[in-house]
């Protein structure tokens, strides 16, 4: 985890999801955009065209606030794990709140004492209802790690949510509460919403229950390299906006003036953890395609086309690269292809290494996020048509995408491995590490994944599973031979970076 994020750290922006996780309010840190003007007005009609603009919405964002409302809903997330899960992953605290300034407050046995009350939440969040039948979209962030969600809808009633599925590629999850003929909002194509249009973010920020804050589009596409700290492939293409958003929003809606979803808030810049200037929402086109995933399949289907690539638009990773590599890379639009995926869609199509993606379909490749957001969106199976230049020439093919296991068709639960199942990977001990340990059995967990089944109960890479079931485990396979076509509840026992054993459980479906 340390060495990820210091390899990040020189090539991307950083930032902080708002304060609906445990851990509140966290800050972004970003030395770009701060000199830049944002104003969508000419010097010679601003005044006029503000004004006349003003009193033209006024009535749209009264109806606009009257259809939103209703359906944005506070998310109450309750934990009973001790804070401390997290400790071993020190830098991950530093990195969002600067050294020493933990929301945990001092050193690591501080921390470790530290607990969430079971009767008060551990966060609160927004989400938004997309059916009358009770389906409601929201952040990956905002339910992490729970195990009681609460919704209160806006006139007070209160449910207890059942979570169908997460994907914290996108930082998007899905629950559902049993009621009929709830108020909800319909998604719109978020590919025609426009830079300065008029908007709306509504949420719960820093409890203050359905509140309206109205601004404009300020950027789309944008990447701010936040769902890397979640996600090894995440999507990021995100909607800016200036209307107010803080903690608490998170999962909220950002409706257009006609009350329609066109994203879901999920991230702020700024240095202070609250607003300044600049909020991010999950395009709806890319949040609707991940909640059609999770309610008709149990789990995403993402297509996968099969590069590694360089953002040319992205002068620090150019200069990087050319240094690494002692290239002559210019800066520009595109993504230059670093290499292909052995028997992946883009080798079957015969894309190779220093190719440059520029458009995919109809779609003008300017960055990694725009690529990013192209692909994502797509499931396994799907035919896109890749226009690249090759030493200057320009060429288009059709690739099928496939996923990361190089199928084309669509998955279900039942189809999912062990490891992606719990979402965690596993390694042999060594046998020093048995010594110091004083262990007979046990396996390092490798790549835990956030939201998954072992995250949830607390195990984090480097922890050592010593059973599971009861089992001594030694290896992958001793994992995956008591898991495979198991269902019911699992019950791990491991030693956590402090030599604590743990015993916790989950239930697998």
């Amino acid at each position: 985890m340390k060495n990820t994020l210091k390899k990040l750290m020189p090539f991307a922006l950083t930032g902080v999801i708002s304060g609906a996780t445990v851990f509140g309010a966290s800050q972004y840190f970003s030395n770009e955009n701060n000199g830049e003007d944002f104003s969508y007005f000419t010097t010679a009609s601003k005044k006029s065209s503000f004004v006349g603009m003003n009193s033209a919405m006024g009535d749209d964002f009264v109806k606009a606030s009257k259809t939103t409302v209703p359906a944005v809903v506070t998310i109450k997330n309750y934990q009973d794990r001790a804070s401390s899960q997290r400790i071993p992953d020190n830098d991950m605290f530093d990195f969002f709140f600067g050294p020493g300034n933990s929301p945990f407050g001092g050193g690591n046995q501080q921390r470790q004492q530290q607990q969430t009350p079971k009767n008060m939440p551990s966060g609160l969040g927004s989400g938004v209802i997309i059916s009358p039948d009770g389906y409601i979209i929201s952040n990956n962030h905002v339910v992490a790690g729970a195990n009681k969600l609460e919704v209160v809808l806006s006139n007070k009633k209160s449910y207890i949510a059942t979570l169908i599925g997460t994907d914290p590629n996108t930082d998007i999850s899905l629950l559902k509460i049993e009621e009929k003929g709830l108020p909800y909002l319909n998604f719109a194509n978020s590919d025609m919403v426009e830079v300065g249009q008029w908007v709306l973010a509504v949420g719960n920020p820093l409890g203050l229950n359905s509140t309206v804050t109205a601004g404009i589009v300020s950027a789309k596409g944008r990447s701010i390299d936040i769902l890397s700290q979640q996600s090894r492939t995440p999507i990021e293409s995100f909607i800016q906006t200036d209307a107010a958003i803080n903690p608490g929003n998170s999962g909220g809606a950002l409706v257009n003036v006609n009350g329609d979803l066109i994203g879901i808030n999920t991230a702020i810049q700024s240095k202070t953890g609250y607003y300044e200037g600049y909020g991010f929402a999950v395009p709806s086109n890319l949040a609707r395609k991940i909640v059609e995933d999770i309610k008709k399949f149990g789990l995403v289907q993402r297509g996968f086309l099969g590069i590694g690539s360089l953002d040319l638009s992205n002068d620090m990773q150019v200069a990087a690269y050319n240094q690494k590599n002692k290239a002559n890379l210019k800066v520009g639009n595109g993504v230059y292809v670093t290499e292909t995926t052995a028997k992946s869609g883009a080798e079957d199509a015969g894309i190779k290494q220093g190719d440059i993606v520029t458009k995919i379909d109809n779609t003008d490749i300017g960055s990694f996020a725009d690529l990013s957001f192209a692909i994502g969106s797509r499931r396994p199976g799907d035919k896109v048509t890749v226009t690249y230049t090759r030493n200057g020439k320009p060429n288009t093919v059709t690739v099928t995408l496939k996923d990361q296991k190089g199928g084309t068709s669509s998955r279900s639960k039942d189809d999912l491995t062990v490891t992606e199942k719990i979402g965690s990977e596993f390694e042999p001990l060594s046998e020093r590490v048995k010594t110091d340990y004083g262990l007979e059995s046990g396996v390092l967990a490798k790549n835990v994944t956030e939201g998954g089944e072992m995250d949830k109960i607390g195990v984090v890479d480097n922890y050592i599973v010593m059973e599971i079931n009861g089992k001594p485990v030694n290896s992958q396979k001793d994992v995956e031979k008591i898991l495979n076509g198991f269902k019911g509840n699992v019950q791990v026992k491991y030693v956590d970076a402090y030599g604590r054993i743990t015993t916790r459980g989950f239930k697998l479906q």
